[in-house]
């Protein structure tokens, strides 16, 4: 009888995670001619996608859900901020449009406004994991929702994780999205969620689109990897470099450093604002985040006019203090002569080529 106890339990607990990773959130993994695209790909080797250069994910050998586990049962003291933190409410749908201007919201998303044209990054205004509970957003972060977005021309996403690709905002958003900008297999998710296959712009890297004259965006490397489920790599992850009229603005993404920041710089020459991610980082995943050593080098390497970092001061995915990487942001600034924009949650940042309007402080935190 035991045994058969048992026996139910295990079948009761295999069908209800069964059912739990078969939520639309979860999205699709490519199929039909989306699959025979990615089979091309450069990219794609021995059934997944793959980087550059060998990229071990935990350089402790510690499986990641193991990592994971670790984090949640262990929890270091500063990884969440004391107090509340610095955030302010921007009414987007009145930004003037002929100014370039970027508004960020925390971690990876935020607006940039170029030329009359608005790009919309990576937004997570819902939930950046699969279940509430886990990565909720720090106090006084979570102060914009879906609908406070103006209608959006493109939507940015640089590859499919959760803290990049919420399910429920974009459903949110679809009918104020003109369309996606996305890595190849991204596109499946989208696909599935809705969004006419027609709206969605689907680019391995080195590709290129046009989009209304004046505007140019490519896809280009970034280190890391992939994957909503049990299955990773079946989608590619990217930055991208945005060409407008006015200014040449290039999206870093989640990316560890290699060879590839140098090799943008020297192609792209013109490249007038970097975002770059700092924040989440870890030696024990060195090679798919960017670690606060190698912050400068790369800022130096793709020659970028101004600096701003993201992928910081909204979740806690590592075990740094929360601020660590605002501090690192302006050590790099200080070491490496970098032109670097500082600023809080849901402020305006003026952009222009050339020359930064902002440097960052050292004397006190500009949060």
């Amino acid at each position: 009888m035991a045994i058969s106890i048992v026996s139910v339990i295990l079948i009761l607990l295999i069908a209800a995670g069964v059912i739990f990773i078969h939520q639309p959130s979860f999205g699709r993994l490519p199929r039909g001619e989306r699959k025979e695209r990615i089979i091309q790909s450069p990219q794609y080797r021995n059934g997944e996608f793959r980087n550059y250069h060998d990229t071990p994910l935990m350089t402790s050998g510690k499986s990641r859900f193991r990592s994971l586990s670790e984090f949640l049962l262990d929890k270091p003291e500063g990884v969440y901020p004391g107090n509340m933190v610095s955030a302010v409410k921007t009414d987007l749908k009145h930004l003037p449009a002929v100014q370039d201007v970027m508004v960020w919201f925390g971690h990876s998303s935020y607006l940039l406004q170029l030329s009359g044209k608005r790009f919309l990054v990576d937004p997570v205004f819902c939930m950046a994991s699969p279940v509430s509970f886990f990565n909720k957003p720090f106090h006084g972060t979570d102060i914009y929702d879906p609908e406070d977005m103006p209608v959006i021309d493109y939507l940015v996403i640089t590859h499919d994780h959760w803290d990049h690709l919420d399910y429920h905002t974009v459903k949110r958003l679809k009918d104020r999205i003109g369309k996606v900008i996305c890595p190849l297999g991204v596109g499946e998710h989208f696909e599935y969620w809705g969004f006419d296959n027609r709206k969605i712009i689907e680019l391995d890297w080195r590709e290129s689109a046009s989009l209304v004259p004046g505007f140019t965006v490519y896809c280009l490397p970034a280190r890391h990897f992939s994957g909503r489920g049990l299955i990773s790599n079946q989608t590619l992850w990217a930055s991208f470099l945005i060409e407008s009229p006015s200014i040449n603005v290039y999206i870093g993404g989640d990316s560890g450093y290699d060879t590839h920041y140098k090799e943008i710089g020297e192609q792209y020459g013109n490249i007038d604002l970097a975002i770059l991610e700092n924040g989440q980082y870890s030696e024990n995943w060195k090679y798919i985040h960017m670690m606060p050593y190698y912050l400068g080098r790369a800022a130096k390497e793709l020659n970028a006019g101004q600096i701003i970092t993201v992928h910081h001061s909204k979740y806690a995915l590592s075990k740094h203090r929360w601020d660590e990487p605002l501090e690192n942001e302006k050590r790099a600034a200080a070491q490496d002569s970098l032109s670097l924009i500082i600023s809080c949650i849901g402020e305006i940042i003026p952009l222009q080529s050339g020359k930064s309007l902002f440097k960052v402080d050292n004397r006190k935190s500009s949060r």
